[in-house]
């Protein structure tokens, strides 16, 4: 070794490694400084003793000498040998090596903790598979016309004027789409773009919900909801639901927020009437609550005429109107949106940007065409027909397994709830259904108190009717194997 550290230090370099001599070198003798192997003040040898010694070039030397000296480690002054700088005492800055509690819960917030009990999201590995709900057919999409619009926003981006949060182009487009299809009484700075629907409901539970405030949600229900509810510090409340959806009637505190999918009821698929929307919007003005209307998948609607969003009818201002494309197109265009009450407006825009909580300006500008030129429409006329199909023939071939499993067929949207038989219980179902290759959500875990209703949450727009046939000859060998070892 070096002289000037023989006894002290000894460099292993190993060229072999696949590792930049470089970095062998600044790491090895960083950990020796911190270390306090070399001493404060001692002087290292030249970088042309040291790559001799190393059988490196001098320019690594000179590198690694450049590096730790930019980083503190080291004191260099022209013509003079690289001098160790003063450092804290080893034994002033050594740590005790830390055993984890038990709980793993050491140093999380209480927000993590809870986030970490919360059950949600539902994990799943690799590509969804059937019958994973709330999944768009990605092959159904016009990905030729899509990439068009990206390439042509792309090619835009240096003439752009505005650098808003959210690109007015996209906002008129989009308000005029709700407008028309789902009869949105809004102006355009009041849209909202958001990287998911998700975002926007955290967003709006940390804008409207102070700790201890009691928030409702429906029960089955919606777990984001209630983990972003609970997040703000909120008491969540799961309220019941009769065949209109919500049934508060009877209930005695005073939330504020609620939290409702009036259009297509997540996850029963029930539809809220007229009469129990009035309702709830006199009780919302009445008491001062918040509503979020989450319409996540009322896009598609296969009975009748689409009833109009909660939104279009509140005369108090007090509804949060949130969406998303990732339901409508498919799950790689992850953008969400809310349409926020007037007095919100300021104090949201503020709020997003605090939160970073921006979607590509790029994106934007491709979404604004692609609903502009008339292509978010289209997609969505096509896989209304595909969608209606699908539903039609999974209702048909859950009904062919036997008197085991109860299915009523959704008015819209994109799965439907089977209930099952008192030999069956969910989530024993689904643990074996994905073992055998097939997502199916147990309905158990949505509601948010003790139930004894037991059923399977299955999604269908996703999978053709090949996919439906062998997932369905799956459920059926798994169900007759649950009612034997009952």
């Amino acid at each position: 070794m070096v002289n000037a550290l023989a006894g002290l230090f000894d460099f292993k370099v190993d060229p072999q490694s696949g590792v930049a001599l470089t970095r062998q070198l600044c790491d090895q003798l960083r950990h020796a400084i911190a270390a306090g192997t070399l001493a404060s003040g001692r002087r290292l040898p030249s970088s042309r003793e040291l790559a001799l010694h190393l059988s490196v070039s001098r320019n690594t030397v000179s590198a690694v000498i450049e590096q730790l000296a930019m980083e503190g480690y080291l004191d260099v002054s022209r013509g003079r040998r690289p001098v160790v700088a003063p450092m804290p005492s080893a034994s002033l800055i050594a740590i005790e090596p830390h055993t984890p509690a038990s709980d793993s819960v050491t140093g999380m917030s209480q927000w993590a903790q809870q986030i970490g009990r919360s059950g949600w999201p539902f994990t799943g590995d690799g590509r969804p598979k059937p019958f994973a709900p709330c999944v768009a057919d990605a092959r159904e999409f016009p990905h030729a016309m899509w990439g068009r619009c990206l390439r042509t926003a792309t090619r835009h981006a240096l003439a752009r004027r505005s650098m808003a949060c959210n690109r007015p182009e996209l906002q008129k487009a989009l308000l005029h789409h709700l407008v028309e299809y789902r009869g949105v009484n809004a102006d355009a700075q009041q849209v909202f773009l958001m990287p998911t629907a998700q975002a926007a409901i955290t967003l709006i539970a940390r804008m409207v919900l102070d700790p201890g405030d009691v928030a409702w949600i429906e029960s089955p229900g919606y777990s984001g909801a209630r983990v972003a509810f609970e997040a703000a510090g909120a008491t969540v409340r799961g309220i019941a639901l009769d065949r209109s959806g919500m049934a508060f009637e009877g209930s005695t505190d005073t939330p504020r927020l609620v939290f409702v999918t009036p259009a297509h009821q997540h996850p029963t698929g029930l539809l809220m009437p007229a009469p129990r929307r009035q309702a709830l919007l006199r009780f919302a003005a009445r008491v001062g609550a918040q509503i979020i209307e989450d319409d996540y998948d009322s896009e598609f609607h296969y009975e009748g005429r689409p009833v109009a969003a909660l939104q279009g009818s509140d005369k108090a201002d007090s509804v949060f109107y949130v969406g998303t494309f990732s339901k409508s197109l498919h799950a790689d265009i992850r953008v969400g949106y809310v349409v926020v009450p007037r007095r919100f407006v300021e104090v949201f825009a503020n709020a997003q940007r605090h939160t970073g909580q921006v979607v590509s300006m790029t994106l934007q500008d491709a979404l604004s065409d692609f609903i502009g030129e008339g292509h978010y429409a289209a997609h969505i006329r096509k896989m209304t027909r595909v969608y209606h199909a699908r539903r039609d023939y999974l209702c048909h071939a859950l009904k062919s397994i036997g008197t085991d499993l109860t299915v009523s067929l959704p008015d819209g949207g994109m799965q439907v709830v089977a209930q099952l038989g008192p030999l069956h219980r969910d989530h024993e179902v689904c643990n074996r259904l994905a073992e055998v290759g097939v997502i199916v959500r147990p309905l158990s875990r949505h509601y948010f108190a003790e139930t004894s209703a037991q059923g399977l949450f299955l999604g269908f727009a996703a999978w053709n009717e090949s996919e439906i046939d062998a997932g369905i000859q799956i459920l059926a060998d798994v169900m007759r194997e649950q009612a034997r070892s009952s």
